[in-house]
């Protein structure tokens, strides 16, 4: 299990496939780049993104806010009309700001040089789900988005130590509120369940006793940074997954991610995400004993699955559905256009069912099949034709409302972003021959080949038009990224 392919097997599909899951897909040139590379040289490039320069500039607002601790004594003292006007100009503030890192966000994926970076990001972010509902603040959403890019390729325990002294977690989960004559388990209980363990790994009595190894861990919130207060920890002995021991905070965290449990349970999160949704109990032993190997630490692990056999097999290649955000930003980047501006962008991602950084709940998105309904197949077909023609027949979506929501007021300009440039896309050689032609598309936009049935419509439909414009070209692209297949990467 997990043999590296040889070097007679890299090829452009494979290559593709590497840059699609790793990353958010890229242009004809980059993908032969990557192949020119040979493939450990590109899965190196990938994995080792420290070696890579960048500099991507964080919003302005990106900071603890000093006035935090002021204003809300001047609430306090305040009476209830000047209250609920300072409440009501704060949210405004937060709002403005939670689209702006959204977009943000979006932005840094598709012009980063970094993709895996980002991609793990985009990763955790949908592991240790949390949400602005609750948290309130966008700083400290970036924050936390920051933690999973600086430490997300790093070791296990680290990442997890981190996120659970994390702010926005903090606040998410009920951790603040813990106290040693009432430790509050919600943070124990996910922390186990979802983020490290899984069902059936851990019992009530482990919840209660890891709530109180836990207590002791808030909030500063004046300063919007975690705070250990020794007076609110439980220093007892706790007995937990079998050990019992003086637990505090980290030797908690250690004890629990030093458990087999947790190297399969993370490892096959990981294969969800980047391979298929189906581990074999044999793939599963496989990757939990390369985890390890790796000492626990993400960037080895990651380099061994993708040079593994199995990353590239037939079950895997072209058999995932394309997330909301994986479907924008590769669209992007496979049509060598910027993304859209705000707010169409968090629109679109909203209405497809990706709302960033406002999971469902959570245990995060759903994802795989989940993404497409018909509400949502819609949307994908408009984005289509926003991102080739310009148009954009998208409704616009209050932030928290659901795809397939009614138009809420007028609809945006016609054509907001202008049309890429088709002679770049399909040059005018490709034109002449219709076989050719759909060749340049399934190599730009599949990396991999039409359906029969799919196939059959394109030719059909370049039979009816005879000689191809501009105009009919763009109508070409938006077909093929309409099409099932180009759900698919």
């Amino acid at each position: 299990m997990l043999k590296p392919i040889s070097a007679s097997e890299w090829d452009f599909h494979r290559a593709a496939h590497l840059l699609n899951r790793a990353g958010f897909g890229g242009t004809p040139t980059e993908i032969d780049a990557m192949v020119r590379m040979g493939h450990e040289a590109a899965v190196d490039w990938l994995v080792a993104w420290e070696r890579v320069a960048e500099d991507f500039p964080k919003p302005v607002w990106a900071k603890p806010d000093p006035t935090v601790a002021e204003s809300m004594q001047t609430m306090q003292k305040a009476d209830a009309e000047t209250r609920r006007a300072m409440q009501q100009e704060r949210q405004r503030e937060y709002r403005a700001q939670a689209v702006e890192l959204q977009h943000w966000w979006l932005n840094r994926m598709g012009r980063t040089r970094r993709p895996l970076q980002e991609k793990l990001t985009l990763f955790w972010h949908g592991h240790f789900a949390t949400s602005l509902q609750k948290v309130k603040m966008p700083y400290l959403m970036w924050r936390q988005n920051e933690v999973f890019r600086r430490h997300g390729g790093g070791g296990w325990w680290n990442l997890v130590d981190q996120v659970t002294r994390d702010p926005a977690m903090l606040i998410w989960l009920d951790q603040a509120r813990s106290r040693p004559d009432h430790p509050n388990e919600n943070y124990a209980r996910e922390l186990m369940e979802l983020f490290t363990l899984g069902e059936g790994h851990y019992s009530e009595r482990d919840v209660l006793e890891a709530a109180r190894a836990l207590t002791g861990l808030t909030l500063a919130r004046s300063r919007q940074e975690p705070a250990f207060r020794p007076r609110l920890h439980d220093a007892g002995e706790k007995t937990i997954l079998g050990t019992t021991a003086r637990f505090d905070v980290g030797t908690f965290l250690r004890h629990l991610v030093s458990q087999p449990a947790s190297d399969r349970f993370i490892t096959a999160r990981l294969w969800s995400f980047f391979g298929t949704d189906t581990v074999s109990t044999e793939l599963g032993d496989a990757l939990a004993t390369e985890f390890r190997k790796s000492g626990r630490r993400f960037q080895p692990f990651l380099r061994t699955l993708f040079l593994a056999e199995e990353f590239y097999a037939p079950g895997v290649v072209r058999q995932q559905i394309k997330s909301p955000v994986q479907l924008l930003i590769a669209a992007t980047r496979q049509l060598e256009r910027d993304l859209p501006p705000l707010p169409i962008s968090s629109n679109a991602i909203r209405l497809l069912g990706q709302d960033l950084f406002l999971p469902p709940n959570v245990k995060g998105w759903d994802g795989g099949i989940a993404w497409i309904n018909t509400n949502t197949l819609v949307n994908r077909q408009n984005l289509a034709l926003l991102l080739v023609t310009g148009e954009n027949p998208l409704p616009a979506v209050a932030r928290g409302g659901k795809a397939g929501d009614r138009p809420r007021g007028r609809r945006r300009p016609k054509n907001p972003i202008g049309a890429v440039l088709a002679s770049k896309l399909v040059p005018e050689a490709d034109r002449k021959d219709p076989q050719r032609l759909i060749a340049a598309l399934e190599k730009r936009l599949l990396q991999g080949s039409f359906s029969p049935a799919e196939r059959a419509t394109i030719e059909k439909h370049l039979a009816r038009l005879g000689s191809l414009d501009d105009a009919e070209v763009l109508g070409l692209l938006r077909l093929s990224m309409s099409t099932p297949d180009y759900q698919l990467c």
